[in-house]
């Protein structure tokens, strides 16, 4: 019952004998898993035959010898537009060295003291060539779209009918640093023209196109994820290269085989070993979730995927047991055993909270194992040291900033935006040669900055997992290639 104080106020609730009130287990009632039973057996497809390994094999020389075949001005735009599909289609990772070595010609070919040497007025190719040397570290001046301005600095009004110029100037700005006006004016230009565009020419050849790249930006894509979409593009177009989409279809099928037998053998870990929907019933069940996660990271059939996405699985249910279930007595005690780090502490923790710390200290054994067997068991110091840092109760941004800052929803999400998009150009910068640390290290963390703009861009995509979540995952997991 309620008691009210001499000066009117309420104090607080208590019972008639004066004991506190019973607690009340705070819950967040996440969606189940929409994916049941469909990951945890692994069932072989003809998709990896001896007759398609051996086609697969045949098609890549034909793909090679067409990438490192001599530049002359006569095959120029030929090799641009090749490359650019090697990238898109998901396969340059069997090019790598070959794709260096042909852009290394194509900028001392065509670029002086960064600067691109103007060898077309075409606004497609220029944008494309500029676009092609950036991803690759090439420090290229923008300089080079002063052509396509006016007196006034504006982009010229006539480019707007010119939508494949549009496209590839859109997705070259996507690769903007810091204090580089001319591409913040183009990409501002060329989303305006783009949206006008889709808005009467949407049911056209280049319409879908247009939508997919202005709702996912190529530079902020999942590799893999974007040469599902662009296969079909790539497909239509009457142009294209029959060897090149036919290994590319092979090999996306052969890769996806690979890691549905990961996916498997993570989910059987996850379902069985741990059993987590009925020991760790608080917690969102998302481990299919987590595999698209960290195929997004590095989906290449020469990487291991098992321990980062255990981690990734067990970050999630860290994240869950503080923010959603826990009580702060309990987080204290589970927040003291994982800074001592030792199986003693398990038996002073709660019977929920047992199945979590062992796990995490079996997890991390094994990436110990892991690293001893590669002789660098001295990283797992840096790791162990994450787990240090006491975590308090987290609200979302957006509430953050409108409390700070006193301002409106709306308001907060707009600044954060910026914030957003000043991040990516810090990201588009440290990429740009010379680099801190190699290329190579670099493209994951790229990557894994484009995880978190196709799962968060528009909502939590990995807690609501029944929308377009389901999509990305059907595309990369369930959907094969017609051969």
């Amino acid at each position: 019952m309620q008691q009210t104080m001499s000066n009117g106020s309420l104090s607080l609730p208590t019972s008639v004998n004066g004991a506190k009130p019973p607690f009340t287990r705070p819950t967040a009632n996440f969606p189940p898993s929409v994916w049941g039973d469909r990951f945890l057996s692994y069932v072989p497809t003809n998709a990896e035959t001896d007759s398609h390994i051996q086609q697969a094999k045949l098609l890549k020389e034909d793909v090679r010898k067409s990438l490192v075949s001599p530049i002359d001005h006569t095959n120029f735009s030929f090799k641009l537009n090749f490359i650019d599909s090697v990238q898109r289609l998901g396969v340059s990772y069997h090019f790598e060295y070959e794709i260096d070595s042909v852009l290394c010609q194509i900028y001392d070919i065509s670029t002086k003291d960064n600067n691109i040497i103007a060898h077309s007025d075409h606004l497609y190719h220029t944008a494309l060539l500029f676009r092609l040397l950036r991803q690759h570290g090439y420090r290229i001046s923008s300089s080079i779209f002063c052509k396509f301005q006016d007196q006034t600095g504006k982009f010229k009004e006539s480019l707007a009918n010119d939508i494949e110029g549009m496209l590839s100037l859109f997705e070259a700005a996507g690769l903007r640093c810091h204090g580089e006006d001319m591409l913040e004016e183009a990409h501002k230009f060329s989303f305006e023209q783009l949206m006008k565009f889709i808005t009467t020419q949407l049911n056209c050849s280049h319409g879908v196109r247009v939508q997919h790249s202005l709702k996912q930006s190529l530079r902020r894509g999942l590799p893999r994820l974007e040469a599902t979409y662009y296969m079909s593009f790539y497909e239509e177009d009457p142009s294209h290269d029959e060897k090149l989409l036919a290994f590319a279809k092979l090999d996306f099928n052969m890769l996806q085989e690979l890691h549905l037998k990961e996916v498997s053998s993570i989910t059987k870990w996850w379902t069985k070993d741990l059993n987590v929907s009925t020991n760790l019933p608080f917690t969102r069940d998302r481990i299919v979730e987590c595999c698209f996660w960290i195929l997004g990271v590095y989906f290449e059939p020469q990487y291991s995927r098992w321990i980062t996405t255990k981690v990734i699985a067990l970050a999630s249910t860290i994240d869950d047991l503080y923010d959603a279930y826990g009580t702060i007595d309990e987080l204290e005690l589970f927040t003291s055993a994982i800074e001592r780090w030792d199986i003693c502490c398990l038996v002073a923790l709660p019977k929920y909270m047992q199945l979590c710390y062992r796990t995490i200290l079996d997890v991390y054994e094994e990436i110990e194992q892991e690293m001893r067997k590669q002789g660098k068991v001295y990283f797992m110091k840096y790791a162990k040291k994450e787990f240090e840092q006491q975590r308090e109760h987290v609200v979302s941004s957006i509430y953050c900033y409108m409390k700070q800052h006193k301002v409106s929803r709306e308001c907060a999400i707009e600044e954060l935006q910026k914030l957003v998009e000043n991040a990516w150009k810090d990201i588009n910068d440290a990429c740009l040669a010379p680099t801190q640390v190699p290329m190579t290290f670099l493209m994951r963390a790229l990557n894994f900055a484009r995880v978190i703009d196709v799962l968060y861009k528009d909502e939590d995509n990995y807690t609501n997992a029944g929308g377009i979540m389901k999509v990305h995952i059907e595309s990369l997991l369930v959907k094969k290639m017609s051969l």
